[in-house]
């Protein structure tokens, strides 16, 4: 049953990321306007992306380890918060007398989450059977006009080529449109493939599956044919 369960959840990422491409493809069918096909495309991938968020926040927090409620600690919880919600405003209220900590993020859209984390070990799971954990496989992508200058990404194992690559483009929209991503702009970085790899948080990756091995890319190496060894008379 857990199994089956932890099946559903991952494939639930998929089937969004397959439900954002048939949207794309459908409402320009459905209606000739297209500002409302757009925004009722704006919408939903809102409303998918809100509620991926707030799974994502509420697993962090059950799984976050608070063994104190030092300086270095918090520190190192919210420098976490940042890299997975880095378009968010994270707000840490430590408690010292009850021993716990609020933990706030608040979103430029408006959203807001929050919860408490209790100080000792992350919570036990609901049974004794261990969780199941999709693993990564290799996930190769390069750009048109250079085909030969490869990042090294990663896929969870049950996502098929072209749901990982529907992914890294919804991962790369994303980005820019977050506060990190305007300020990236308006500071004049360029918008492009290589500095939203470089910069992306993992955590948003992770929010739709993918991984990346490298920050920077690197070259497919070329090898020479090994000379043959000649046969002794």
């Amino acid at each position: 049953m857990k199994n089956e369960k932890t099946k559903a959840t991952n494939g639930k990422k998929t089937n969004e990321a397959q439900l954002l491409e048939l949207l794309k493809r459908v409402l320009p069918k459905a209606t000739h306007d297209a500002t409302l096909a757009e925004k009722i495309y704006d919408a939903i991938a809102d409303e998918l992306k809100a509620k991926a968020r707030a799974m994502a926040f509420e697993k962090f927090c059950g799984k976050v380890e608070l063994p104190d409620l030092e300086p270095k600690t918090i520190a190192s919880v919210k420098e976490q918060l940042v890299a997975a919600f880095g378009d968010g405003d994270v707000t840490l209220k430590p408690n010292k007398k009850d021993q716990t900590m609020a933990v706030e993020v608040a979103l430029p859209q408006g959203g807001q989450f929050s919860a408490e984390i209790k100080v000792g070990p992350a919570g036990a799971p609901d049974s004794d059977e261990q969780e199941i954990k999709l693993k990564f496989v290799a996930f190769p992508v390069c750009l048109p006009g250079d085909p030969e200058l490869v990042w090294f990404m990663a896929k969870r194992e049950t996502m098929t080529n072209e749901e990982a690559g529907i992914a890294v483009n919804k991962a790369e929209e994303e980005f820019w449109a977050s506060k990190t991503g305007q300020k990236l702009i308006r500071d004049r970085v360029e918008r492009s493939f290589p500095e939203f790899i470089s910069r992306v948080p993992g955590g948003m990756l992770s929010e739709l599956g993918l991984k990346r091995h490298y920050k920077t890319p690197e070259a497919i190496k070329t090898l020479r044919a090994a000379a043959p060894v000649a046969k002794k008379k």
